[in-house]
């Protein structure tokens, strides 16, 4: 860990955490459902135009992104999502008390953006050269059938020169270097139905559904990686005197591989062409995929992590926790390339309307944000 860096990432924090405080207080009341973060990149745009950015832009997806640096090269990245998990359109709730923020998505993933975008102030207002051009994105759609879609456009646009993406999202001393993808399905099956006395005998939507969950639960999961499944949700029928005439679940495999979340997908559809008959129709949707962890230099993504770890012990004095995990880290780590997520917030509650943040730690996940990124663009 350069002392250097610290001393001056830690005197910055140290000078705008009021304004880092009063940031988050405005940021956080912005709804931002996935795939409706308009307002907030908008919010968030508009901020870096007037800390000196020339070149912001709004892209297709709702990512905010901040150039920085030469472009015609090879880029890193830095991001923080927009979204968060509640699906509210209206200003979000907040409270203040004890030192503690609470409001919905305050730290999944608000505060997290916030020490992103003191980052680029610093770097804007420093006039601050990176030799590598360097992407700050404010990205959308991480959070739930966002299905990640924000880094996938940014991968789309830039994807055959970015060498390196961290993204900034849950708490210290959180270190993400392993792709928990996911596949998800809902499968709805439709019959004639009828009296459960007067037509009795004739195929019951929930019955066949019981069928296929059954078979699904019979598979025997790759063990080259950890891998799971699971029904999270079942619905159908009208009432006890009917014979249903539909039914449909909610249904997900996971895997830190790509290689077995592909032998999941073939023991899944298998299943479902198993349960198939007459009598009945079977439809899958495809409601999402969030790759896992690909063809890896592992050699490199260790080198890459090590770095995190070192950082984050540096300026927490805590052990990094290094896990898979799903997120925005899932598209590069599945391309091959390293990647971290990295938490720079303390707080509790995520994914509830209760969701808080520690003030006071503001401006230590603003120090280790900062080191972060100042060690890695090489100015």
């Amino acid at each position: 860990m350069n002392e250097k860096i610290q001393q001056t990432a830690h005197q910055f924090a140290q000078n705008h955490k009021e304004e880092q405080a009063e940031l988050l207080r405005t940021l956080g009341k912005i709804p931002a459902p996935s795939h409706q973060e308009g307002r907030r990149a908008v919010f968030v745009r508009d901020w870096l135009l007037a800390q000196g950015a020339a070149d912001v832009v709004i892209d297709d997806a709702q990512n905010v992104v901040c150039k920085i640096g030469p472009m015609d090269g090879e880029l890193i990245v830095f991001a923080a999502h927009t979204d968060i998990v509640f699906p509210d359109t209206d200003p979000l709730p907040m409270a203040e008390w004890d030192g503690k923020l609470f409001a919905p998505g305050i730290g999944d993933d608000t505060a997290n953006l916030v020490n992103l975008l003191l980052c680029a102030k610093y770097l804007l207002q420093g006039n601050i050269q990176p030799k590598r051009g360097l992407l700050l994105a404010a990205n959308s759609c991480e959070e739930g059938l966002g299905n990640l879609d924000g880094t996938k456009q940014l991968f789309q646009d830039y994807g055959g020169r970015i060498r390196a993406f961290t993204s900034f999202d849950g708490y210290m001393p959180g270190c993400t270097n392993s792709a928990v993808g996911s596949y998800r399905y809902r499968v709805t099956c439709k019959t004639m139905g009828g009296h459960s006395f007067g037509d009795w005998g004739r195929p019951n939507a929930i019955h066949i559904l019981s069928g296929l969950i059954g078979r699904l639960y019979a598979i025997v999961p790759p063990a080259e990686a950890k891998t799971t499944y699971n029904v999270g949700s079942i619905e159908g029928g009208t009432t006890v005197n009917t014979i249903a005439q539909e039914a449909s679940m909610l249904y997900e495999f996971r895997s830190t591989s790509q290689a077995c979340l592909h032998k999941m997908e073939e023991e899944f559809t298998a299943a479902v062409e198993a349960s198939r008959g007459q009598g009945w129709e079977i439809q899958v949707e495809l409601l999402g995929v969030r790759p896992g962890d690909g063809d890896l230099d592992r050699g490199a993504l260790e080198s890459f992590t090590r770095n995190s770890v070192e950082v984050i012990e540096a300026v927490t004095g805590e052990k990094a926790q290094v896990s898979p995990q799903s997120t925005d880290s899932n598209i590069p780590l599945s391309l091959g390339l390293p990647a971290n997520t990295i938490g720079t917030v303390r707080g509790g509650l995520a994914h509830t309307r209760e969701e808080w943040v520690e003030l006071d730690s503001l401006p230590v996940g603003l120090e280790l944000a900062l080191c972060l990124v100042l060690g890695q663009i090489g100015s």
